[in-house]
């Protein structure tokens, strides 16, 4: 199976782009990553595609109003249909996770069912206000959810067949109603959005592209699915697959030493990030990621000296 990796980016989200090629390299990957992106393209890309190892890096500008976390089911249809039309399939990763399973385990993940991984803030159960919400909204646009289990998934990655690109037309078109609801997709809450709306925890999209994604799974309930859990992304203990950076702490943001004398360890994702730093792409000299990775293991073990009182 022919498999294309894409991504989206801006700002300083390219320094998790190098780690994310860097980690794809090292689990066996070789093949095509889109990367779409806005402003600049970084200082480590000289041009427009690249090659890491076995890895082809493509960097695709863009100009879409909708902010990137509400624009995944349009970049990954694009890549099936422009980018890469002879992929047998497409798999989304936000720029925020490295990969650390072999890349033989994901393409079997990719042949069971649309892959998706668990979020932190899983379940949710049939009942829950937050689902009742989302049918109560589709219905008023004649769109029908039927509830087909309590985990709620993450959004960071999501792997998709040919045989199952309707499923990124439904993901897309319940986000554009979405985006009627929280006043365009361009807002988000993320890293400092502008709808307040959405900072409520009680609104039923406040998650928005990840609501969408949930909601599309009840509209989709013949789709077949493979879902990993909570622990593949870092969120629990476990077998990490995809460990993911979520909020705003950032693996080239932290401060580790810092915060971990406030309680705030590293997580599973700044280990992996700073691991899969150092080349084929280098975003940061070595002596940067030397000494960063001095830092994360004090603040490792400050964290365990702190957690034992």
């Amino acid at each position: 199976m022919t498999t294309a990796v894409c991504t989206l980016f801006e700002g300083d989200y390219h320094y998790g782009v190098a780690a994310l090629v860097n980690s794809l390299h090292a689990a066996g990957f070789s093949g095509s990553l889109f990367a779409g992106y806005r402003g600049q393209r970084p200082s480590w890309a000289p041009q427009d595609e690249m090659c890491a190892g076995g890895v082809r890096i493509h960097f695709v500008p863009l100009m879409e109003k909708p902010h990137f976390a509400n624009y995944k089911p349009q970049f990954m249809r694009r890549v099936f249909g422009e980018l890469a039309p002879a992929a047998d399939a497409v798999l989304y990763l936000d720029p925020d996770i490295c990969l650390t399973a072999p890349w033989s385990f994901i393409e079997t993940w990719l042949e069971t069912g649309v892959a998706l991984c668990e979020d932190v803030n899983s379940p949710v159960y049939d009942n829950h206000p937050r689902r009742l919400d989302w049918r109560k909204f589709y219905a008023r646009h004649a769109v029908s959810l039927s509830y087909r289990g309590d985990t709620y998934v993450n959004s960071g990655a999501v792997g998709v067949t040919r045989a199952q690109l309707s499923f990124l037309e439904s993901w897309e078109h319940l986000q554009s109603l979405m985006g009627e609801e929280i006043g365009g997709l361009e807002n988000v809450k993320l890293d400092g959005g502008t709808s307040k709306r959405m900072r409520d925890p009680f609104f039923c999209f406040n998650v928005h592209d990840q609501d969408a994604l949930n909601a599309t799974l009840e509209v989709r309930a013949e789709t077949p699915v493979s879902m990993l859990g909570r622990e593949a992304m870092g969120f629990a203990s476990g077998q990490r697959v995809l460990p993911h950076a979520i909020g705003w702490r950032k693996p080239w943001r932290r401060r580790y030493v810092r915060e971990a004398l406030a309680a705030r360890p590293p997580s599973p994702a700044d280990l992996a990030y700073w691991i899969h730093a150092s080349g084929p792409v280098m975003a940061w000299p070595p002596s940067v990621i030397a000494r960063r990775r001095r830092q994360l293991h004090l603040a490792r073990f400050i964290a365990r000296f702190i957690h034992a009182r």
